[in-house]
Order: C-alpha cells, then sequence, then structure tokens
C-alpha cells in the first residue's frame, strides 16, 4: 500500500477527519480478524453482520485508523481514530483510484512502466488471472506482479487488491465481477486498466442481469473504458464478445482455437487479420487430461531454437507469426480458452512469446476448487471443480470427467447453478440428459433446488441406483463414503452457494477421516466471491 494520511485519507474520500493528520496506515482490511499493526480497518455494514461491530476487535490487533460511516467508542467511552465518511465502500474505491493514479504517475515520472490489466467473463477469471500472473512474475520485469487473492473481483474486492500494489509494482491484474450493468464500468473508472480482457458471455446470473443480452452489455463495459493506445484481447470463438471489437477504440487483439484456414464464420464476428489474432491448433489431451496444443503468437520474434517462424501471411502487417509448443498442467479442455486468454494478455504487454509459454507448460491451478485433483490413498480419485457454476461451466467439466475416466467408474456430484432465473429447470435438466448421454458411471445430486437435474436423468436413462438424489451434503456424504471403492473418479461441481467445495474437501480425505468446519463468513455484505457468493 502507499502512503497515504488520515488527513490524506479524509481528503480522497471527502470525510470528517477524526484522527491525528498525520496517521500513516500501512495496510486496509476489511475483516477485524485480519488486522495486523499498522492497519486501516474499512467498517462495512452488511446484511448479516455489520463491520461498526468489530472496530475495537481491529484495534485490538493493531489498527490504528478505521473508516467509518459512523463513530464508534470503546469501553472507557473514547472514539476510535477514524474517517468518517458517508459510504465505507464508495470509500474504498476513492481510496484505490487514487492509489492508482499515484502509482502511475510516480513510475511515469521515474521512467518505469505500469500497466493494469483487467480481466472479466461468465467462466475462467480466476484462472485467466493466475496464469497471467504467473507469467508476468517469471517474467524480467522492473518492478513486481500484483494480482487478487482468490477471486475478490467486486467493488471491494478489487480495491482490496490495488491496496497491495505500491511504488515498485509494474503489474497490477484486475479480476472484474458484476452482478448489473454499471458493475464492471465502475471498475474500469478505478482502475483504469491498458489492456482489457473479456473471455465469455455465458448463462450464469442471466436471471439477475435480466437476460444474456444484458450480460454482454456489462462485460463490454470494459473495453469501452480502455484507452485509444490501449489493447483489448477478446474471445473470437463467442460472438458476443467478438462483437465488442466495434465499442472500443483501443486496438483488437482476438484469441481462438479455431485453425487459420477455418476462418471466422459467424457474421456478427469482426474481420480481424492474422496479424492480430492468438491462436491454438493441434489440440489434444493427454492421459492425465491435461492440454496440449500448438500456440501462435503475432509480429513475435523468438531465440533461434525456440520456435519456429512462419512467413508473413497475406493481409498481415508484414511481421511474421510464431509457434510455440505448450504442455499445460490444467485439467480439461475447457482451459485451452483461458490458456489462449493469458497469452494474449501477456503478449499485449510485451511478454516473450518462449516466456509466454514457458510459463504456460509450467504453472499448475494457483487457486482453490477450480479442476483441483486429489489422488486419495486409496486409489479414489477427487476433482474438486466446486467454487462456482453455469451451463457452460458445468457441461465442460462433465466432458472432462468423461474422457478422464475412461476404463473407470465415474461418479458426477452435482448440485445447483444458481441465478439463472426463468431458464433455470431447463438448464438443469439439460445437464441431467447430458449426463446420461456421457455414460457416467453414477449420478449423486444435491440439494432441492437441482432436483430437475435428477429428474432429467432418470427419466433419460431409465436408471435404477446409478442416480440417487441427496437432500442434504451430509447425507450425500454419509453415501459416497459408504460406496467408493479405489480407482473411481469422482466430480464435485455446484454454484458456489451450494457448497459442494466443502462435501470435495471432506470425501478428498483419507477415509473415515474427521469433517472440516466450512468457511467462516466475512464481516460486511458480501462484495466479492469469496466473501460470499460468486460475481459474474
Amino acid at each position: 500500500m502507499i502512503a497515504l494520511t488520515a488527513a490524506e485519507i479524509a481528503d480522497i474520500t471527502n470525510g470528517r477527519l477524526a484522527a491525528e493528520p498525520g496517521l500513516t496506515p500501512v495496510s486496509v482490511v476489511t475483516d477485524s480478524r485480519e488486522a495486523t499493526a499498522g492497519s486501516l480497518y474499512v467498517a462495512k455494514p452488511g446484511e448479516s453482520a455489520d463491520g461498526h461491530d468489530f472496530v475495537g476487535a481491529a484495534f485490538d490487533r493493531g489498527a490504528v485508523l478505521a473508516l467509518v460511516e459512523r463513530e464508534v467508542a470503546d469501553a472507557a467511552g473514547a472514539m476510535y481514530p477514524a474517517v468518517v465518511v458517508e459510504d465505507a465502500v464508495l470509500a474504498m474505491g476513492a481510496l484505490a483510484a487514487e492509489s492508482v493514479r499515484r502509482i502511475r504517475a510516480h513510475r511515469a515520472a521515474a521512467g518505469a512502466a505500469f500497466t493494469v490489466i483487467g480481466i472479466t467473463g461468465s467462466a475462467g477469471k480466476t484462472t485467466t488471472k493466475d496464469l497471467l500472473a504467473g507469467i508476468f512474475a517469471a517474467s524480467d520485469a522492473d518492478g513486481a506482479t500484483v494480482a487478487p487473492q482468490g477471486s475478490y473481483n467486486g467493488e471491494v474486492g478489487v480495491p482490496l487488491t490495488v491496496f497491495k500494489a505500491d511504488f515498485g509494482t509494474r503489474y497490477l491484474v484486475i479480476e472484474m465481477g458484476a452482478t448489473g450493468i454499471g458493475h464492471i464500468r465502475y471498475l474500469a473508472d478505478m482502475v483504469r486498466p491498458e489492456i482489457g480482457v473479456v473471455l465469455g458471455v455465458g448463462s450464469a446470473h442471466a436471471g439477475e442481469f435480466g437476460g444474456i443480452d444484458n450480460i454482454a452489455v456489462a462485460k463490454g463495459e470494459l473495453v469501452e473504458a480502455l484507452p485509444a493506445e490501449g489493447t483489448a484481447v477478446l474471445n473470437l470463438d463467442d460472438a458476443r464478445v467478438a462483437a465488442m471489437a466495434a465499442r472500443t477504440r483501443a486496438r483488437v487483439l482476438g484469441y481462438t482455437s479455431r485453425p487459420a484456414d477455418i476462418g471466422q464464420d459467424n457474421g456478427s464476428q469482426p474481420d480481424v487479420a492474422p496479424s492480430d489474432v492468438v491462436r491454438a491448433e493441434a489440440i489434444e489431451l493427454n492421459a492425465e487430461g491435461h492440454p496440449e496444443f500448438e500456440l501462435y503468437l503475432p509480429g513475435d520474434s523468438a531465440p533461434q531454437g525456440t520456435a519456429e517462424q512462419e512467413p508473413a501471411q497475406q493481409g498481415t502487417t508484414g511481421q511474421g507469426i510464431t509457434r510455440y509448443h505448450v504442455s499445460a498442467k490444467l485439467i480439461g479442455a475447457h482451459h485451452i480458452a483461458n490458456l489462449l486468454a493469458a497469452a494474449a494478455a501477456a503478449h499485449a504487454a510485451g511478454i516473450p512469446g518462449a516466456q509466454i509459454a514457458a510459463s504456460l507448460s509450467a504453472q499448475t491451478a494457483a487457486s482453490r476448487w477450480r479442476m483441483e485433483r486429489t489422488e486419495r490413498p486409496d486409489g479414489v480419485t477427487v476433482i474438486n471443480d466446486a467454487y462456482n457454476a453455469n451451463p457452460e461451466s458445468m457441461r465442460a467439466a462433465l466432458r472432462t470427467l468423461a474422457e478422464l475416466g475412461r476404463g473407470r467408474r465415474t461418479w458426477a456430484v452435482l448440485g445447483a447453478m444458481l441465478e439463472l432465473g426463468p431458464d433455470s429447470i431447463r438448464e438443469h435438466m439439460t445437464v441431467g440428459t447430458q449426463v446420461v448421454r456421457l455414460n457416467i458411471s453414477r449420478l449423486v445430486v444435491v440439494g432441492r433446488e437441482a432436483r430437475s437435474l435428477y429428474v432429467s436423468a432418470v427419466n433419460e436413462g431409465s436408471w435404477g441406483d446409478e442416480c440417487v438424489f441427496a437432500e442434504t451434503v451430509d447425507e450425500a456424504y454419509d453415501l459416497l463414503q459408504a460406496e467408493l471403492q479405489p480407482g473411481d473418479l469422482v466430480l464435485f461441481k455446484s454454484s458456489n452457494g451450494i457448497g459442494l467445495r466443502h462435501l470435495g474437501d471432506r470425501i478428498a480425505l483419507p477415509p473415515q477421516a474427521p469433517k472440516t468446519s466450512p468457511e467462516r463468513p466475512a464481516e460486511g455484505p458480501a462484495a466479492t466471491a469469496t466473501e460470499g457468493r460468486a460475481q459474474l
């Protein structure tokens, strides 16, 4: 965190100073349990807990200043040092915006580069963020890389990420989620990214947004905010994302898994020259389910012996296209899009292709519950992909289960996909049908919200004991503990709010191990994915 005095914080947030003007916090926290010596504690009022009730606890742990909406007194009646604002969350955003402005100005004055990259999309944000941060961290950049913890991607999570940056930061990677139109515009205005990555427009949260077209409107706010000298990295395999090229003044760099000779045949997609496309060809999954492919980067110059250089193609600017082999360690073909997005963003940031390919081939999953694989001592394999779910990611996970499970007994332990609106029953029924058609051995459906998935599977396959409905997580746990056998492969997948990720953790432990406790809830409103329900 850059140094900001209490007086500066009050000025930036239009707050009232009720502390020594020169008091200077060294970190920012929104959970009193995370406060350390020198912290600024932000007291956020929420639905289930009010951060003002924990101001004292934060100071007991070393906080020196609070950002509050009303003053709080200690046991003796003295007021805790504070800056009093009208809205604590909006005040955090103002502090974050000013921090980015000062870092950018400081580094520019010193002749040092500073790049902000924003990433949004209905699925894959966290994986892409982790991959991109890994590429930057492995580069020889003049400065550090700062990226979100977990899936901090909302109006609270983004400022918390910014507060980890300082004048020594070279790359600031920001994950951007939304629950409505205007949310990404707010975040983009806060951090002013030079590079914006849009991964996809899916049907998750369609009910909350009022339809998938509104999701596209919201996601496109990122590319609209880019400067003319910036770069919009767009998924050309998603027609709604590709159409966002018309909404930005920035350069467009597309990525695709379509071979170059097929081209972009969807009428809504822009006419993007090969010199502006990153692509993957010769895609395959190895025996462990890890994707391998040839990565083509436009205008990239490779050291001799590290890659194959192709001649300039007709319609390009005269620059060649360079090929690299990528052998990733992530699980599932659906990660190819995330790998390509990270490669394209890193390429836009000027990272050499050899470094990009090497990093993508070396990285494993950095965030929990994303195709997280555990081999139990008794031979049961657990794949925990239950951080979040939508129809697209559910289908991708099931395809991966079927591919990895050839010659093994496979289990799909599935919970509800939340916030799908009027399409919810239909989408759950489609998943149930897919489970049968993929020849998954056993299906366990958990929770009444997903019962239509169970019904559709039974109707499609006329299953007997192969398909089970469990009312509760504990009921599913008992069933799995009793029936899993050595050699079985079991997938857990649901929306974050259903909590199957914790069931997956319990099953991943050796048989008969004690149950683990669920996560403690955070203080204040659920404004980021790791503080409550996930944002799109």
